[in-house]
């Protein structure tokens, strides 16, 4: 993406402001007769995990395998008959924003996760629901998200059943009932902005979850859980805290050297673990990838620079005791959210003649790395997207060697890639019997401009940049003009990528932004969705397109595949959302992309149906509120910016997910105090403001607000959106 114009604060489209915690309980559906039709469940152990290739027909964690390879066995389907492949069944979700979930089969029953937290199991032959868990998280806790209420998906272990909520609890579940076991507030505090929307993990009956929060403050950290008790077992802080308050361990007293400044108040830290672990059985280690800093810029944060650790690294640590084994930084002292939470892959390659047991991970920052798991060495990092911020890593230091003018001027930086990344969160595959890895990867670029005004913004966001890859269209600009520069400006793709060679094998494009995540399969295919509503199976080693179904909207969550009966299924959750649905709303707008959140379950000669979605063509109306003056429409422009265009998009062009307030001004203008300041929608997921900025300033938002909506009706904007 190459965006970006001086007057779009790109450090508020990411990052809302705090809320009020509220704890809830949560609620389960009762089960029904259903039940009944599923298979007998039996404990989920580490044996049982770890043999997974002997039973391939089930998918019992994360990543089907604790190496997450996301590669299957089954062969039943293969490129020979894939294009018999129909829909077995289908399920709606209960949730109407993204998701992102990877679902897990054990004994005949499917469970998945939707928004929030919900949680949901079925029979995955028939479809049948068998019981739906609701963490009944306040929905006005969204504004504590960067990058909408999703959820990765849940853990299997003993006969439990481990998902987490938005608002930063755990909870164990009754694998056949969904009765709540135990839950815990995994939160260090009630005051920060603390969420979760990774899946946790299970190793040695220990339930492993990380945090996220890190643009809204946070300092970073990741948690054992007793899988049993919900007791917490040992707790890892990825960024040192206050000096002044005492380090909690050596480790922390260690990498605060590489640090200055006060960075536990201009940020916190963050170096959140949102997302991605690993484990390796033999050695007992867990695998953390590590998040961005906060502030993202590291003049504030650690003015007298420093890497920062572990900010943007791979950590190895002992699954027992969380005590610091290695580590390896992707980017020393971040400076543009280059986090390396992105999916690690454990397995076996020959590496100039010998066979290493290996990590790998493609994370934001554009190089592929390979390291050996026992050690932490680099053994190759590779660019396997374009890259402008460095020119090469240094195989002696291990170190990128940066780019010069690239960091620590004044002048507007564009840098390649952008804060979205060359890959993002969407989990990548490897297959051992081709030797490659799939990577939904993109292009991602963006102007950087420092921004120091973060604590008069009271710290809603650690962003620290008032510019970066969102864009500020002109406004003379017609509708077919920005359907055009966004069909340009935002193609991801599918890349097929040799480890061994370090080279990109092939590619195919998948559309605006990125595709979903990715399986792949012993019969010679991949399986990824997009999110233009396509369901695709391509060839393993060509990237041939062999098999492809419109399911009517997005796909960003992952594809996986299990076997009942003799009959292999493949399983994929749709629901389109996340940031391209919320800040970046200006480039998503155009392709007019759908939610539809459903389960969707296919196998070799079934001939199931989608029901028809009904869509209806909205326009903007009227509003009949004055034309404010020049200057007041900018400061509006600014406030939106700062603190509306996480949710409902820069310069006040939504994704869809949430409302575009351009095509509700008129009906919302006369309670525009009610619903901003007091708070009037928060059980809708609107927060009352009256913390962070005045009445008149809420006003002076709106008549920006109304002035967009009236260029955009003098454009011609409309929308599809469903009835």
């Amino acid at each position: 993406m190459t965006f970006g114009l001086d007057r779009l604060s790109f450090t508020a489209a990411l990052i809302a402001a705090l809320g009020l915690v509220t704890s809830c309980a949560g609620r389960t559906s009762e089960p029904d007769a259903a039940a009944d039709t599923a298979s007998v469940s039996r404990p989920v152990d580490a044996a049982r995990i770890i043999a997974a290739d002997s039973t391939p027909g089930e998918w019992l964690t994360h990543g089907r395998t604790y190496g997450e390879e996301r590669f299957s066995p089954l062969s039943r389907i293969h490129d020979g008959n894939v294009g018999d492949l129909g829909l077995a069944w289908f399920a709606e979700l209960p949730t109407k924003r993204g998701v992102e979930t990877t679902p897990l089969m054990a004994d005949g029953k499917l469970y998945v996760t939707g928004s929030w937290g919900h949680t949901l199991a079925y029979d995955a032959r028939t479809g049948e629901q068998l019981w739906h868990f609701d963490p009944e998280v306040p929905k006005d806790y969204a504004v504590h998200a960067c990058c909408d209420v999703v959820n990765r998906g849940a853990a299997l272990w003993g006969n439990n059943v481990y998902v987490a909520s938005l608002d930063g609890r755990l909870h164990a579940l009754d694998r056949d009932t969904g009765a709540v076991v135990w839950q815990i507030d995994t939160r260090i505090n009630t005051t920060d902005s603390y969420t979760i929307t990774g899946a946790p993990r299970v190793v040695n009956g220990k339930v492993i979850i990380g945090n996220g929060g890190a643009e809204m403050a946070v300092r970073g950290y990741v948690t054992a859980y007793d899988a049993a008790s919900g007791e917490q077992v040992w707790r890892f802080f990825t960024v040192p805290g206050n000096p002044a308050e005492g380090f909690e361990d050596e480790t922390q007293e260690w990498i605060a050297q590489t640090w200055t400044g006060e960075w536990w108040r201009n940020g916190k830290g963050g170096g959140t673990a949102w997302d991605s672990f690993a484990f390796d059985p033999e050695l007992n280690l867990l695998y953390i990838g590590v998040g961005n800093a906060a502030s993202w810029n590291r003049k504030i944060r650690s003015p007298e620079g420093g890497d920062n650790l572990f900010v943007s690294s791979i950590i190895a640590v002992d699954a027992d005791t969380g005590r610091y084994a290695w580590h390896y930084q992707t980017t020393p002292g971040d400076h543009w959210d280059y986090t390396a939470t992105q999916h690690m892959i454990l397995t076996e390659l020959e590496i100039a003649g010998r066979k290493r047991d290996v990590l790998m991970q493609a994370p934001k920052n554009g190089f592929f790395y390979v390291l050996d798991r026992k050690t932490g060495e680099l053994l190759s990092a590779e660019k396997f997207m374009p890259v402008n911020w460095a020119t090469h890593v240094d195989m002696e230091t291990g170190r990128p060697v940066e780019a010069p003018g690239m960091r620590d001027t004044e002048e507007v930086q564009f840098i390649i890639p952008g804060p979205s990344g060359s890959h993002n969160w969407h989990p990548m595959s490897y297959s051992p019997e081709t030797g490659l890895v799939y990577i939904p990867a993109k292009v991602s670029s963006g102007f950087y401009v420092d921004d120091f005004m973060t604590e008069r913004r009271k710290m809603i966001w650690t962003v620290n940049y008032s510019v970066a890859h969102m864009v500020a269209l002109p406004d003379e600009m017609s509708v077919d003009e920005r359907k055009a520069f966004a069909k340009k400006e935002v193609d991801g793709l599918l890349m097929a990528w040799d480890p061994v060679a370090g080279r990109e094998v092939w590619r195919m494009p998948k559309g605006f932004y990125s595709g979903s995540g990715v399986l792949s399969t012993a019969g010679n295919l991949i399986f990824q969705g997009d999110l233009h509503g396509n369901f695709t199976a391509h060839d393993a080693r060509t990237g041939a397109v062999l098999w492809n179904r419109d399911v009517q909207g997005g796909v960003m969550a992952s594809p996986i595949t299990y076997e009942l009966d003799g009959e292999q299924y493949v399983a994929v959750a749709q629901g389109y959302g996340g940031e391209t649905s919320l800040p970046f709303g200006v480039v998503s707008a155009p392709f007019e992309l759908v939610n539809i959140s459903r389960l969707l379950v296919y196998k070799l000669g079934a001939n199931s149906e989608l029901p028809v979605v009904e869509t209806a063509i909205q326009e903007i109306p009227a509003h009949g509120l004055a034309a404010a003056p020049a200057e007041e429409i900018e400061a509006g422009r600014t406030l939106y910016n700062a603190y509306c265009a996480v949710c409902h998009g820069g310069n006040a062009t939504s994704g869809g997910i949430v409302p575009d307030l351009r095509f509700r001004i008129r009906e919302l203008a006369p309670a525009w105090k009610e619903i901003v300041i007091d708070g009037a929608f928060a059980p809708n997921g609107m927060p009352a403001w009256k913390d962070f900025m005045t009445p008149e300033e809420a006003f002076t938002i709106r008549s920006y607000v109304a002035h967009e909506a009236t260029l955009g009706r003098e454009r011609g904007e409309k929308r599809v959106i469903r009835k």
